[in-house]
């Protein structure tokens, strides 16, 4: 046999040929593993800065203006900003106030911000590929959108162990101020002339605290005396929990309590004078942020902190339930009619000085929807 014939039918060295076929095989489907898994990060870093951008949005809809829709409003440059700051592959994305939305939720209200974010190419910044361009694809496309809500809240955490009433209708001394009294019924249980009126959140004649008329109104609470349904004065209650006392009463206030406090909720009068715990609770949230202050310009709190402790709710009871039951002899009744925002600026004496500010609350999901006019809103991502 000649030695062409040999080399023609000699069968060496193909296993080297295979191998090395199989190797690019596997360094291409591990490469566009790569890219894979790169497109896939980037879309979930564009869909966390939608997100970010849609809340920040939302947001600033509820404690700046509800009102301003504006390209250079604070609802638009908070999305806008807060979007930017969450980079994507090392890169930011693209967003500008054209790509803020103020779409109207199912109820027909305009209370939902939308956020579209862009890494493209008609962006001019796609995201690079690896192994694509040997398949003609170089780069790729990433965007994503996030709508978030506004929405009343039906329910609460974090309320302090004190409660005022809810502001009423005011007929005996109109018009209603913080000097007031709810007067409604004699000594016979029958309603006086020009009686008081409170009609809960949700019903026709609702005259409640609103976030946005009475943002930064001020407002000094004390302790309160006797039977009297004053404004500013303050009832203690009995929170949920296995513990008692002045200890606990001052922990609730230092801290969160996590108890969810929905409408109708009955609140304990807390036995004994709690004046001195509430006192010494309400200083300690102040030392928690001793920089913070009520920024007379721009109407809001202004703190390093976000949120400064110094920003609490506090339940307002129903001044109408509490005074039928003392007028029918009954154990102080305290039930809960919605929330108040409160920033705590200093303590004059036994006295409690603050602004009244928006606060957010929480949906509890097995309870039923918010009454129209509730105080807090609740800020969630619904798309």
């Amino acid at each position: 046999m000649s030695r062409l014939q040999h080399l023609r039918r000699d069968e060496r060295g193909m296993s080297f040929v295979f191998v090395g076929v199989g190797f690019l095989a596997f360094v291409a489907a591990t490469t566009l593993a790569i890219d894979v898994g790169m497109f896939m990060t980037a879309r979930s870093q564009a869909q966390t800065a939608a997100d970010a951008g849609a809340l920040a949005g939302a947001t600033a809809l509820v404690f700046d203006d509800y009102d301003d829709r504006s390209a250079g409003g604070p609802a638009v440059l908070s999305a806008v900003n807060t979007a930017l700051f969450n980079g994507v592959m090392l890169s930011s994305v693209d967003v500008g106030p054209a790509d803020v939305l103020f779409p109207l939720g199912p109820t027909g209200l305009a209370n939902r911000v939308r956020v579209n974010v862009y890494r493209t190419d008609g962006r001019d910044n796609p995201v690079p590929t690896l192994i694509g361009p040997v398949f003609g694809v170089p780069t790729v496309d990433i965007v994503a959108t996030a709508t978030a809500e506004a929405s009343p809240a039906n329910a609460m955490t974090c309320v302090k162990p004190f409660t005022i009433p809810d502001r009423w209708t005011e007929n005996t001394n109109p018009a209603w101020d913080v000097g007031d009294t709810y007067e409604r019924y004699d000594n016979k249980l029958k309603v006086i002339p020009n009686a008081d009126e409170y009609h809960p959140p949700g019903t026709p004649g609702y005259a409640g605290y609103d976030p946005e008329r009475d943002k930064g109104l001020p407002l000094t609470i004390r302790a309160g005396t006797g039977n009297n349904i004053e404004p500013t004065m303050y009832f203690s209650w009995k929170m949920p929990g296995d513990d008692i006392g002045a200890d606990f009463y001052r922990e609730n206030i230092m801290h969160c309590n996590r108890s969810v406090v929905g409408f109708g909720f009955l609140m304990t009068q807390e036995p004994g004078n709690m004046n001195g715990p509430t006192i010494s609770g309400v200083q300690d949230l102040i030392d928690q942020d001793p920089d913070a202050y009520w920024d007379d310009v721009h109407n809001k709190v202004h703190s390093t902190k976000n949120p400064s402790p110094r920003i609490f709710p506090i339940p307002l009871y129903d001044p109408e339930y509490y005074a039928w039951g003392k007028a029918n002899g009954r154990n102080a009744d305290l039930r809960t009619a919605n929330w108040l925002g409160f920033f705590v600026e200093r303590i004059d004496g036994n006295n409690v000085t603050g602004r009244i500010t928006p606060i957010l609350g929480v949906i509890d999901e097995d309870a039923g929807p918010a009454p129209a006019g509730v105080f807090p809103q609740a800020i969630r991502l619904v798309e």
